[in-house]
């Protein structure tokens, strides 16, 4: 009797089948992809001062690729700034071209003296006179009063220069110099023609990153002004000397390592976009009826066995040329398009499947239908002589 109730869950289950839509699954093996590639380069020059970032590394936009070391410019003299013409963002050599210098100090020693030695006092000491040396200066016309503290800058034969240190003078006024403080005429060395110091013109290469300095600070040497990097800067702007990524995603590559000198434009990364992903899989020539572009396909990645690793793509494109070399086992690459969950990496394994629904019954099986088609007349089990089913109990089996 059992035997029998088996034999009719059999008979039904195949039943079943008549009513049920067949199904034909293909499955490919995938590959997680990037749809496109971009370069990050640099938007300035220089030497890479820092840099830590390695291929595979997860970027974002705002984050710091690299610092680049700036070329540094210090004040030559003390004085006072007289004019800045250049600010952060200008290409040094435009502003030189303008104006002679990005900007100007007034030196501390703001008068220069052209003297000889025509009217030293008449000795063989005071009629040579050396670099360097220290002197004192007062005014010509003893109605003006005027005194000053010099130092001697440049000789020629019989004239010199002395660039004063402090004090006051009247420019065009002439002075006679002396070497001794109480301005004796034994230790008189020339007299001389009062004129005012020359600017001292401060300049660069590339383009300004910082200014440090405003008109009329006072300076004094050594003192930095202001820093440049190599080559012009999109817009005349630059915030840092730090180079931020504008893209999200993967790095693929590297192209500078700390050290390493750039110049604007180099490509500095190739990055893979996070939002670009794709799955590329092989298709054998025999598999091309089963999928077309456009079609749905179910994919499930190998790093997780939950439902979570199991998304719905769609097939973007198949290409037109075969990827194989041998003309017996022809295959074509086709690319998958799907929205990456925070899971995905690039170079992740994929199953993926595409169903098709086989042509669907001409009429609705029912009860009386599947009872017409079950056999009446059942094969006998373990020696058993043939058994006719009873309809009521194919009717009821079924509708069960």
């Amino acid at each position: 009797m059992k035997k029998n109730i088996l034999f009719v869950a059999l008979i039904l289950a195949l039943c079943v089948g008549l009513i049920s839509p067949a199904l034909a699954e293909t499955t490919f093996d995938g590959t997680v992809v990037s749809n496109e590639s971009v370069s990050v380069t640099a938007p300035f020059g220089g030497t890479v001062a820092s840099f830590h970032l390695r291929e595979g590394d997860e970027i974002n936009t705002g984050d710091v690729i690299a610092q680049v070391a700036t070329t540094k410019v210090y004040a030559s003299t003390d004085g006072v700034v007289s004019g800045i013409f250049g600010q952060s963002g200008d290409a040094v050599d435009d502003v030189v071209n303008r104006v002679g210098a990005v900007l100007y100090i007034e030196p501390s020693n703001k008068y220069t003296i052209t003297a000889d030695i025509q009217k030293a006092y008449s000795s063989s000491d005071t009629k040579y006179v050396n670099i360097g040396e220290t002197v004192y200066i007062k005014s010509y016309y003893s109605s003006n009063g005027n005194t000053a503290v010099g130092i001697i800058t440049a000789t020629d034969d019989t004239s010199y220069t002395v660039e004063t240190t402090s004090g006051e003078l009247l420019m065009e006024e002439s002075v006679y110099i002396f070497r001794d403080s109480d301005y004796s005429s034994t230790s008189r060395i020339g007299k001389g023609t009062v004129s005012r110091t020359a600017e001292v013109a401060v300049s660069g290469s590339g383009s300004i990153l910082y200014m440090h300095v405003a008109d009329g600070d006072t300076v004094t040497r050594g003192q930095l002004l202001f820093e440049t990097v190599t080559g012009t800067l999109d817009g005349l702007y630059a915030t840092s000397n730090e180079i931020i990524s504008d893209v999200d995603g993967i790095i693929a590559s590297v192209s500078i390592s700390a050290g390493s000198t750039i110049t604007k434009g180099d490509t500095l990364l190739t990055v893979y976009p996070q939002d670009e992903m794709q799955v590329v899989i092989d298709i054998d020539e025999y598999d091309l009826v089963d999928i077309h572009e456009g079609d749905q396909v179910l994919m499930e990645f190998n790093y997780d066995d939950s439902d979570d690793s199991m998304c719905y793509g769609t097939v973007s494109m198949i290409s037109h040329v075969s990827t194989s070399s041998s003309s017996s086992d022809v295959a074509y690459e086709a690319y998958i398009d799907f929205t990456p969950n925070n899971n995905i990496r690039l170079g992740m394994s994929v199953l993926v499947s595409t169903t098709e629904d086989e042509q669907e019954p001409d009429e609705e099986l029912t009860a009386d239908t599947q009872a017409e088609d079950m056999p009446q007349d059942m094969p006998a089990m373990d020696g058993e002589a043939p058994a006719q089913m009873p309809a009521e109990a194919v009717e009821e089996a079924t509708t069960d």
